[in-house]
Protein backbone atom coordinates (compact mmCIF):
# COMPACT_ATOMS: atom_id res chain seq x y z
CA UNK A 1 0.00 0.00 0.00
CA UNK A 2 1.55 3.30 -1.09
CA UNK A 3 1.45 6.63 0.75
CA UNK A 4 -1.48 7.94 -1.28
CA UNK A 5 -3.66 4.88 -0.61
CA UNK A 6 -2.84 4.88 3.11
CA UNK A 7 -3.76 8.53 3.31
CA UNK A 8 -7.15 7.93 1.70
CA UNK A 9 -7.89 5.00 4.03
CA UNK A 10 -7.02 7.16 7.03
CA UNK A 11 -9.15 10.02 5.76
CA UNK A 12 -12.21 7.76 5.46
CA UNK A 13 -11.52 6.19 8.87
CA UNK A 14 -11.47 9.60 10.53
CA UNK A 15 -14.70 10.66 8.80
CA UNK A 16 -16.35 7.47 10.00
CA UNK A 17 -15.22 8.05 13.59
CA UNK A 18 -16.62 11.59 13.50
CA UNK A 19 -19.99 10.45 12.14
CA UNK A 20 -19.32 12.29 8.88
CA UNK A 21 -18.92 9.41 6.42
CA UNK A 22 -21.25 9.62 3.43
CA UNK A 23 -22.36 7.14 0.78
CA UNK A 24 -24.40 7.33 -2.42
CA UNK A 25 -27.69 5.41 -2.10
CA UNK A 26 -29.69 4.49 -5.26
CA UNK A 27 -33.34 5.55 -5.01
CA UNK A 28 -36.39 5.10 -7.24
CA UNK A 29 -39.20 7.71 -7.44
CA UNK A 30 -42.68 6.28 -6.95
CA UNK A 31 -44.88 9.37 -7.16
CA UNK A 32 -47.09 11.02 -4.52
CA UNK A 33 -44.08 12.10 -2.49
CA UNK A 34 -42.70 8.57 -2.10
CA UNK A 35 -39.45 6.87 -3.08
CA UNK A 36 -38.16 3.31 -3.04
CA UNK A 37 -34.78 2.35 -1.60
CA UNK A 38 -33.93 -1.28 -2.05
CA UNK A 39 -37.24 -3.09 -1.62
CA UNK A 40 -38.74 -0.63 0.87
CA UNK A 41 -40.97 2.38 0.23
CA UNK A 42 -40.50 5.66 2.09
CA UNK A 43 -42.15 9.03 2.37
CA UNK A 44 -39.57 11.34 0.80
CA UNK A 45 -38.64 14.15 3.19
CA UNK A 46 -35.19 14.81 1.76
CA UNK A 47 -35.70 15.88 -1.86
CA UNK A 48 -36.20 19.30 -3.44
CA UNK A 49 -39.06 18.41 -5.80
CA UNK A 50 -41.12 21.02 -3.97
CA UNK A 51 -44.22 20.92 -6.19
CA UNK A 52 -44.14 17.17 -6.84
CA UNK A 53 -43.72 17.68 -10.59
CA UNK A 54 -40.77 15.33 -10.94
CA UNK A 55 -42.79 12.34 -9.77
CA UNK A 56 -46.03 13.26 -11.54
CA UNK A 57 -46.58 10.35 -13.94
CA UNK A 58 -49.60 11.96 -15.61
CA UNK A 59 -47.57 15.07 -16.39
CA UNK A 60 -44.76 12.98 -17.88
CA UNK A 61 -47.22 11.08 -20.07
CA UNK A 62 -48.58 14.40 -21.34
CA UNK A 63 -45.05 15.62 -22.07
CA UNK A 64 -44.08 12.55 -24.09
CA UNK A 65 -47.48 12.24 -25.79
CA UNK A 66 -46.48 15.01 -28.20
CA UNK A 67 -43.69 13.02 -29.85
CA UNK A 68 -43.75 13.56 -33.60
CA UNK A 69 -41.33 12.34 -36.25
CA UNK A 70 -40.82 15.83 -37.66
CA UNK A 71 -39.38 17.36 -34.49
CA UNK A 72 -38.13 14.31 -32.61
CA UNK A 73 -34.50 15.46 -32.45
CA UNK A 74 -35.29 19.12 -31.88
CA UNK A 75 -37.55 18.46 -28.87
CA UNK A 76 -36.58 15.06 -27.50
CA UNK A 77 -32.94 14.59 -28.49
CA UNK A 78 -30.78 13.04 -25.76
CA UNK A 79 -27.69 15.16 -26.45
CA UNK A 80 -26.85 18.58 -27.85
CA UNK A 81 -23.46 17.55 -29.22
CA UNK A 82 -21.65 20.84 -28.61
CA UNK A 83 -21.33 23.94 -26.47
CA UNK A 84 -23.84 26.71 -27.00
CA UNK A 85 -21.27 28.83 -28.80
CA UNK A 86 -20.69 26.02 -31.32
CA UNK A 87 -23.85 24.21 -32.43
CA UNK A 88 -25.53 23.40 -29.12
CA UNK A 89 -27.84 26.42 -28.81
CA UNK A 90 -31.26 25.69 -30.28
CA UNK A 91 -34.47 27.59 -30.96
CA UNK A 92 -35.85 25.89 -27.85
CA UNK A 93 -33.02 27.49 -25.81
CA UNK A 94 -33.87 30.86 -27.30
CA UNK A 95 -37.57 30.39 -26.54
CA UNK A 96 -36.81 29.47 -22.93
CA UNK A 97 -34.59 32.50 -22.35
CA UNK A 98 -37.07 34.86 -23.96
CA UNK A 99 -39.89 33.38 -21.86
CA UNK A 100 -37.84 33.75 -18.66
CA UNK A 101 -37.02 37.38 -19.45
CA UNK A 102 -40.69 38.08 -20.09
CA UNK A 103 -41.72 36.26 -16.89
CA UNK A 104 -39.25 38.17 -14.72
CA UNK A 105 -39.64 41.51 -16.48
CA UNK A 106 -35.93 41.73 -17.32
CA UNK A 107 -34.24 42.60 -20.59
CA UNK A 108 -32.67 39.19 -20.89
CA UNK A 109 -31.93 35.80 -19.34
CA UNK A 110 -29.15 33.25 -19.72
CA UNK A 111 -29.41 29.50 -19.07
CA UNK A 112 -26.54 27.48 -17.59
CA UNK A 113 -26.23 23.70 -17.25
CA UNK A 114 -26.56 23.70 -13.46
CA UNK A 115 -26.78 26.00 -10.48
CA UNK A 116 -23.24 25.05 -9.54
CA UNK A 117 -21.89 25.97 -12.98
CA UNK A 118 -23.80 29.25 -12.87
CA UNK A 119 -22.60 30.32 -9.42
CA UNK A 120 -19.00 29.31 -10.11
CA UNK A 121 -19.07 31.11 -13.46
CA UNK A 122 -20.87 34.44 -13.06
CA UNK A 123 -19.00 36.10 -10.21
CA UNK A 124 -15.52 35.26 -11.54
CA UNK A 125 -16.64 36.71 -14.88
CA UNK A 126 -18.04 39.96 -13.48
CA UNK A 127 -16.01 40.81 -10.37
CA UNK A 128 -12.54 42.34 -10.77
CA UNK A 129 -9.53 42.50 -8.45
CA UNK A 130 -10.40 45.96 -7.14
CA UNK A 131 -14.00 44.95 -6.38
CA UNK A 132 -15.54 43.82 -3.08
CA UNK A 133 -18.07 41.02 -2.58
CA UNK A 134 -20.19 41.13 0.59
CA UNK A 135 -21.78 37.68 0.99
CA UNK A 136 -24.09 36.32 3.66
CA UNK A 137 -22.11 33.89 5.78
CA UNK A 138 -24.57 31.05 5.14
CA UNK A 139 -24.54 31.27 1.35
CA UNK A 140 -24.51 27.93 -0.45
CA UNK A 141 -21.21 26.18 -1.23
CA UNK A 142 -21.54 26.88 -4.97
CA UNK A 143 -21.66 30.62 -4.29
CA UNK A 144 -18.65 30.42 -1.97
CA UNK A 145 -16.66 28.45 -4.54
CA UNK A 146 -17.55 31.01 -7.21
CA UNK A 147 -16.43 33.80 -4.93
CA UNK A 148 -13.15 32.04 -4.24
CA UNK A 149 -12.54 31.76 -7.98
CA UNK A 150 -13.18 35.47 -8.35
CA UNK A 151 -10.36 38.00 -8.18
CA UNK A 152 -12.44 40.27 -5.92
CA UNK A 153 -11.98 40.56 -2.16
CA UNK A 154 -14.57 38.48 -0.30
CA UNK A 155 -16.09 39.61 3.01
CA UNK A 156 -18.72 37.36 4.59
CA UNK A 157 -21.14 39.26 6.82
CA UNK A 158 -23.05 37.58 9.70
CA UNK A 159 -26.16 35.74 8.58
CA UNK A 160 -29.04 38.14 7.77
CA UNK A 161 -27.28 40.98 9.65
CA UNK A 162 -28.15 44.03 7.57
CA UNK A 163 -26.75 46.46 10.16
CA UNK A 164 -23.24 45.07 9.70
CA UNK A 165 -23.83 44.83 5.97
CA UNK A 166 -24.63 48.56 5.84
CA UNK A 167 -21.47 49.38 7.79
CA UNK A 168 -19.47 47.37 5.24
CA UNK A 169 -21.22 49.11 2.34
CA UNK A 170 -20.48 52.51 3.89
CA UNK A 171 -16.85 51.51 4.30
CA UNK A 172 -16.19 49.98 0.89
CA UNK A 173 -18.48 51.61 -1.68
CA UNK A 174 -16.80 54.20 -3.85
CA UNK A 175 -16.30 55.41 -7.43
CA UNK A 176 -13.27 53.22 -8.12
CA UNK A 177 -14.79 49.80 -7.44
CA UNK A 178 -17.96 47.73 -7.69
CA UNK A 179 -19.41 46.25 -4.51
CA UNK A 180 -21.57 43.16 -4.89
CA UNK A 181 -24.14 42.06 -2.29
CA UNK A 182 -24.58 38.28 -2.57
CA UNK A 183 -27.30 36.32 -0.80
CA UNK A 184 -29.69 33.43 -1.07
CA UNK A 185 -33.37 34.28 -0.73
CA UNK A 186 -34.37 31.06 1.05
CA UNK A 187 -31.35 29.54 2.75
CA UNK A 188 -30.95 25.89 1.88
CA UNK A 189 -30.03 24.46 5.28
CA UNK A 190 -31.90 26.77 7.68
CA UNK A 191 -35.03 27.42 5.65
CA UNK A 192 -35.09 31.08 6.69
CA UNK A 193 -35.54 34.04 4.34
CA UNK A 194 -33.58 37.16 3.51
CA UNK A 195 -35.21 40.59 3.75
CA UNK A 196 -34.83 41.36 0.06
CA UNK A 197 -36.68 44.67 0.33
CA UNK A 198 -34.09 45.91 2.84
CA UNK A 199 -31.21 44.55 0.74
CA UNK A 200 -32.66 46.28 -2.32
CA UNK A 201 -32.87 49.56 -0.40
CA UNK A 202 -29.24 49.24 0.72
CA UNK A 203 -28.17 48.37 -2.81
CA UNK A 204 -29.88 51.50 -4.18
CA UNK A 205 -28.57 53.71 -1.38
CA UNK A 206 -24.92 52.75 -1.85
CA UNK A 207 -24.84 51.99 -5.58
CA UNK A 208 -24.01 48.29 -5.13
CA UNK A 209 -24.91 45.31 -7.33
CA UNK A 210 -27.45 42.88 -5.85
CA UNK A 211 -27.03 39.16 -6.65
CA UNK A 212 -29.83 36.96 -5.28
CA UNK A 213 -29.85 33.17 -5.56
CA UNK A 214 -33.50 32.10 -5.54
CA UNK A 215 -32.75 28.38 -6.02
CA UNK A 216 -35.11 27.29 -3.22
CA UNK A 217 -37.74 29.94 -3.91
CA UNK A 218 -38.45 29.81 -7.66
CA UNK A 219 -41.68 27.95 -8.27
CA UNK A 220 -42.41 28.00 -4.54
CA UNK A 221 -42.92 31.66 -3.57
CA UNK A 222 -44.68 34.58 -5.19
CA UNK A 223 -48.04 34.86 -6.93
CA UNK A 224 -46.64 33.40 -10.15
CA UNK A 225 -43.83 31.36 -8.63
CA UNK A 226 -41.12 33.87 -9.46
CA UNK A 227 -39.61 33.60 -6.00
CA UNK A 228 -39.21 35.63 -2.84
CA UNK A 229 -38.33 38.75 -4.83
CA UNK A 230 -41.79 38.65 -6.37
CA UNK A 231 -43.41 38.01 -2.98
CA UNK A 232 -41.57 40.99 -1.46
CA UNK A 233 -42.17 43.22 -4.49
CA UNK A 234 -38.55 43.92 -5.41
CA UNK A 235 -38.02 42.07 -8.71
CA UNK A 236 -37.00 45.23 -10.55
CA UNK A 237 -34.33 46.08 -7.94
CA UNK A 238 -32.29 42.88 -8.35
CA UNK A 239 -29.42 43.06 -10.81
CA UNK A 240 -28.83 39.31 -11.06
CA UNK A 241 -31.70 37.04 -10.07
CA UNK A 242 -30.57 33.42 -10.06
CA UNK A 243 -32.94 30.48 -10.29
CA UNK A 244 -32.59 26.74 -10.69
CA UNK A 245 -34.63 24.26 -12.70
CA UNK A 246 -33.48 21.26 -10.65
CA UNK A 247 -35.83 21.77 -7.69
CA UNK A 248 -39.42 23.01 -7.99
CA UNK A 249 -39.21 22.93 -11.81
CA UNK A 250 -38.20 19.23 -11.70
CA UNK A 251 -35.77 19.76 -14.55
CA UNK A 252 -32.12 20.42 -15.24
CA UNK A 253 -30.09 23.61 -15.37
CA UNK A 254 -30.24 27.14 -13.95
CA UNK A 255 -30.76 30.70 -15.16
CA UNK A 256 -29.83 34.30 -14.54
CA UNK A 257 -32.42 36.99 -15.20
CA UNK A 258 -30.46 40.12 -16.02
CA UNK A 259 -29.83 42.99 -18.43
CA UNK A 260 -28.76 42.61 -22.07
CA UNK A 261 -25.39 44.05 -21.11
CA UNK A 262 -24.74 41.52 -18.35
CA UNK A 263 -25.84 38.65 -20.57
CA UNK A 264 -23.50 39.71 -23.39
CA UNK A 265 -20.56 39.94 -20.99
CA UNK A 266 -21.33 36.51 -19.53
CA UNK A 267 -21.63 34.87 -22.95
CA UNK A 268 -18.14 36.15 -23.70
CA UNK A 269 -16.41 35.65 -20.33
CA UNK A 270 -18.17 33.07 -18.12
CA UNK A 271 -15.98 30.00 -18.46
CA UNK A 272 -18.58 27.59 -17.08
CA UNK A 273 -20.92 28.72 -19.86
CA UNK A 274 -18.40 28.82 -22.70
CA UNK A 275 -16.51 25.58 -22.15
CA UNK A 276 -19.23 23.01 -21.60
CA UNK A 277 -21.56 20.97 -23.78
CA UNK A 278 -25.08 22.42 -23.79
CA UNK A 279 -28.06 20.78 -22.14
CA UNK A 280 -29.83 18.19 -24.30
CA UNK A 281 -32.93 19.26 -26.26
CA UNK A 282 -35.25 17.06 -24.18
CA UNK A 283 -34.23 18.96 -21.02
CA UNK A 284 -34.91 22.35 -22.59
CA UNK A 285 -38.20 21.20 -24.09
CA UNK A 286 -39.33 20.01 -20.64
CA UNK A 287 -38.60 23.47 -19.19
CA UNK A 288 -40.61 25.19 -21.92
CA UNK A 289 -43.40 22.69 -21.29
CA UNK A 290 -43.43 23.23 -17.53
CA UNK A 291 -43.00 27.04 -17.38
CA UNK A 292 -46.68 28.00 -17.91
CA UNK A 293 -47.79 25.26 -15.51
CA UNK A 294 -45.47 26.51 -12.75
CA UNK A 295 -46.80 30.05 -12.95
CA UNK A 296 -50.37 28.81 -12.41
CA UNK A 297 -49.68 26.65 -9.31
CA UNK A 298 -50.76 29.22 -6.74
CA UNK A 299 -52.79 26.78 -4.61
CA UNK A 300 -49.87 24.36 -4.37
CA UNK A 301 -47.60 27.18 -3.20
CA UNK A 302 -50.03 28.25 -0.52
CA UNK A 303 -50.48 24.68 0.68
CA UNK A 304 -46.73 24.12 0.90
CA UNK A 305 -46.28 27.16 3.16
CA UNK A 306 -49.21 26.10 5.36
CA UNK A 307 -47.94 22.52 5.60
CA UNK A 308 -44.49 23.67 6.70
CA UNK A 309 -45.92 26.01 9.34
CA UNK A 310 -48.09 23.22 10.73
CA UNK A 311 -45.06 20.92 10.96
CA UNK A 312 -42.93 23.59 12.67
CA UNK A 313 -45.67 24.08 15.24
CA UNK A 314 -45.77 20.34 15.96
CA UNK A 315 -41.99 20.19 16.35
CA UNK A 316 -41.98 23.08 18.82
CA UNK A 317 -44.71 21.47 20.87
CA UNK A 318 -42.39 18.48 21.25
CA UNK A 319 -39.65 20.79 22.54
CA UNK A 320 -37.54 20.40 19.39
CA UNK A 321 -35.33 23.19 18.05
CA UNK A 322 -36.51 24.30 14.63
CA UNK A 323 -36.80 27.49 12.62
CA UNK A 324 -37.17 29.04 9.21
CA UNK A 325 -40.23 30.23 7.31
CA UNK A 326 -40.18 28.09 4.17
CA UNK A 327 -40.73 24.55 2.94
CA UNK A 328 -37.31 23.65 4.39
CA UNK A 329 -37.79 22.71 8.05
CA UNK A 330 -34.60 22.03 10.04
CA UNK A 331 -34.52 20.13 13.32
CA UNK A 332 -31.33 21.10 15.17
CA UNK A 333 -29.62 18.27 17.07
CA UNK A 334 -25.95 19.31 17.23
CA UNK A 335 -23.88 16.14 17.43
CA UNK A 336 -23.24 14.53 14.03
CA UNK A 337 -23.33 10.88 15.16
CA UNK A 338 -26.53 11.45 17.12
CA UNK A 339 -28.12 13.09 14.09
CA UNK A 340 -27.21 10.13 11.86
CA UNK A 341 -28.73 7.76 14.41
CA UNK A 342 -31.95 9.78 14.54
CA UNK A 343 -32.27 9.73 10.74
CA UNK A 344 -31.74 5.96 10.76
CA UNK A 345 -34.51 5.47 13.33
CA UNK A 346 -36.92 7.57 11.27
CA UNK A 347 -36.21 5.43 8.21
CA UNK A 348 -37.32 2.41 10.19
CA UNK A 349 -40.73 4.11 10.29
CA UNK A 350 -40.76 4.58 6.51
CA UNK A 351 -39.60 8.23 6.53
CA UNK A 352 -36.66 9.08 4.27
CA UNK A 353 -34.85 11.77 6.25
CA UNK A 354 -31.20 12.72 5.88
CA UNK A 355 -28.72 13.88 8.50
CA UNK A 356 -27.03 17.13 7.46
CA UNK A 357 -23.54 17.37 8.96
CA UNK A 358 -20.33 19.37 8.58
CA UNK A 359 -18.95 20.62 6.25
CA UNK A 360 -22.45 21.29 4.85
CA UNK A 361 -23.31 23.07 8.11
CA UNK A 362 -21.00 24.49 10.83
CA UNK A 363 -19.55 22.22 13.51
CA UNK A 364 -21.99 21.53 16.32
CA UNK A 365 -25.08 22.33 14.23
CA UNK A 366 -25.86 18.94 12.65
CA UNK A 367 -29.53 18.63 11.88
CA UNK A 368 -32.35 16.75 10.24
CA UNK A 369 -33.40 18.70 7.16
CA UNK A 370 -37.08 18.10 6.46
CA UNK A 371 -37.81 19.12 2.90
CA UNK A 372 -41.53 19.23 2.11
CA UNK A 373 -43.41 19.07 -1.17
CA UNK A 374 -46.92 20.08 -2.13
CA UNK A 375 -48.24 16.56 -2.74
CA UNK A 376 -47.87 15.63 0.94
CA UNK A 377 -50.81 15.78 3.32
CA UNK A 378 -50.96 16.98 6.90
CA UNK A 379 -52.03 13.48 7.93
CA UNK A 380 -48.86 11.95 6.48
CA UNK A 381 -46.76 14.25 8.69
CA UNK A 382 -48.90 14.22 11.82
CA UNK A 383 -46.81 11.61 13.69
CA UNK A 384 -43.45 13.02 12.57
CA UNK A 385 -42.75 15.47 15.46
CA UNK A 386 -43.33 12.79 18.11
CA UNK A 387 -41.21 10.26 16.20
CA UNK A 388 -38.33 12.75 15.98
CA UNK A 389 -38.62 13.57 19.68
CA UNK A 390 -38.36 9.84 20.48
CA UNK A 391 -35.41 9.43 18.11
CA UNK A 392 -33.32 12.24 19.58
Amino acid sequence: MNVFTRRLHEQLRQLDEQGLLRAVVPTQPLGDGRIQVGKKEYLNLAGNDYLGLGSNAALLRDFYAHLAAGDLLARYGAGSGASRLMTGSSSQQQLLEESLAQLYGTESALVFNSGWQLNTGILPALARKEDIVLADKLCHASLIDGLRLSAAKLIRYPHLDCEILEKLLRQHCGPSRTVFIVTESIFSMDGDCADLSLLAALKDKYGAVLYVDEAHAVGVRGERGRGLAEEQGVLEHIDLLIGTFGKAWAGQGAFAACSHLVRDVLVNTARSFIFTTALPPVSIHWLNFILPKITAMREERLWLVALAEKLRGGLRRQGLATGGSSQIVPVLIGDAARTVEAASLLREHGLWVNAVRPPTVPQGTSRLRLSLNAVLSAEQLSALPELIAEAV
